[in-house]
């Protein structure tokens, strides 16, 4: 495909670290301009979901992860205008602090990807107990890599007038950072938060996203952002198709499991496996009496946990899903979905039965036994991955399998992050495949094609009333 000439107005909004507020901020950004008619595409740094379900939320898109970790720059880069072709406001939400990246050279940190997709910054900064200093920090940043565009900054929790106009001097007298809006203290969070982050907007009634643009209109300049989105360079790239092309193979049907206790996907997951040949079947673990009519499943992430007394009441569904993986069914499971699959959950003192698969015991604790980007390769067969290859995926999660000694081997040799047990992660039984690790499907580009072709072989077994063999990559 020839390079085309690519623009779209679009700007990241980044903090000074975690908590700066940058996520209300973006929220509040994401609506309001969508409320003015605009249309608002969606974008979260890094592998985090929950934020990702905000955004999209507040801005009415479907919001698309970009990492440079679980991403190359082609196929990033590739996504985000892939995303972006067509709307009036790409709006990009940064993670951690701005230059805050996996090693001392900030590999992969939102300061990167502004570069990457010559976007320009604005910063959240929470201003409690700080006056002129900010501008010393501002001044800091701006010094600190020249090439990141740095347009203006948006101060938040002030604490009155005072405050607020000691602060504005200060930046513009030492520095050349539009002050965008001056937040005053929320008497408290719109969004509650809790282990993970914020809570799901499953088990969130309340829609807080006026309340927030309202409260962007009043406090910041609405118009001075969206100028700053606009004065962007556009970009010459050749644009890539983000999946292959499929055969014209009779299509599979792969059920996914998708309610308030798994939920943690990426769009471009559900894509990859239906460019693959696949039908996607949603279903619920909580509601559904059993499993839909499907060739195979899959498990994504989520709070099992708070949710494990209406998992465990639907008994017929956990015996339905044992049953259909004792049949050969390939299914696919991660974190979340691991636990589902395990025998119990322990949380805050009470023991939940589960599906029974895999004879292994997850329990919840109150500090992240895995928390971070990971890297493994592939050392078992199985239906999904070939052998060596290397998974690339992050890990979010307050659980661990208690006891592994029931586990003889596992699929993965973690090369980076915690997974099941100390260089591990992944365990296989027939052709179910549950482990921690969360992968993205354009980084893991096999994955969706090994899934239908695992599913089709399912459904040619079961049509033809043969068993299901144990499918194994080489």
């Amino acid at each position: 495909m020839p390079a085309s000439l690519l623009t779209c107005p679009r700007i990241l909004v980044a903090g000074l670290g975690g908590g700066s507020g940058k996520t209300i901020v973006s929220l509040g950004l994401a609506r309001a301009f969508t409320e003015q008619g605009l249309t608002v595409q969606a974008f979260k740094k890094g592998p985090d979901y929950i934020d990702a379900k905000w955004l999209g939320l507040a801005s009415r898109s479907i919001t698309s992860n970009l990492d440079p970790f679980l991403l190359s720059s082609e196929v990033l880069r590739n996504l985000f205008w892939s995303r972006a072709q067509g709307v009036d406001l790409a709006l990009l939400e940064g993670n951690r602090g701005l230059y805050d990246g996996k090693d001392v050279l900030g590999t992969c940190s939102s300061a990167d990807l502004a570069k990457s997709l010559q976007c320009p910054v604005i910063i959240v900064a929470d201003c409690t107990k700080v006056t002129r200093t900010m501008a010393a920090i501002l001044l800091g940043l701006t010094t600190f890599d020249p090439e990141v565009d740095i347009r203006g900054v948006i101060l938040n929790r002030t604490a009155g007038g005072r405050h607020q106009k000691i602060l504005r001097q200060s930046i513009e007298k030492y520095t050349d950072v539009q002050v965008l809006g001056v937040l005053p203290k929320l008497p408290e969070n719109p969004i509650p938060e809790r282990h993970m982050g914020l809570i799901s907007d499953a088990e969130f009634s309340h829609d807080p996203f006026s309340e927030l643009a309202n409260f962007l209109r009043t406090h910041a300049d609405l118009d001075a952002c969206l100028n700053i989105a606009r004065q962007v360079p556009a970009v010459t790239l050749d644009l890539a198709p983000l999946y292959p092309c499929s055969g014209k193979s009779v299509p599979v049907r792969i059920g996914v499991a998708r309610d308030a206790a798994l939920w943690f996907y990426y769009q471009e997951n559900f894509e990859a496996l239906q460019h693959a040949g696949a039908e996607l079947v949603e279903f619920s673990l909580l509601a559904d009496p059993e499993l839909p009519d499907v060739d195979a499943v899959y498990m994504g992430g989520g709070f099992p946990e708070t949710l494990a007394d209406g998992l465990t009441t639907n008994a017929a569904m956990r015996q339905s899903v044992k049953e259909r993986v004792l049949g050969g069914m390939p299914l696919y499971a991660e974190c979340g979905g691991l636990m589902y699959l395990s025998r119990e959950l322990h949380y805050e003192g009470a023991t939940y039965p589960m599906a029974d698969v895999f004879p292994l015991e997850t329990k919840v604790f109150k500090k992240p036994q895995g928390h971070g980007y990971m890297s493994a390769l592939v050392a078992s067969p199985n239906p999904f991955y070939p052998l060596k290859n290397r998974l690339t995926g992050h890990e979010f999660h307050y659980s661990r399998c208690v006891d592994t000694s029931g586990i003889e081997s596992f699929v993965f040799d973690v090369e980076l992050g915690q997974g099941m047990a100390k260089g591990h992660d992944g365990v296989l039984y027939r052709n179910c495949l549950a482990g921690y690790t969360h992968m993205h499907a354009l980084g893991n580009s096999l994955w969706a094609r090994n899934f239908v072709s695992a599913a089709r072989i399912y459904k040619e077994c079961r049509d033809a009333g043969r068993p299901c063999p144990d499918i194994r990559l080489e």
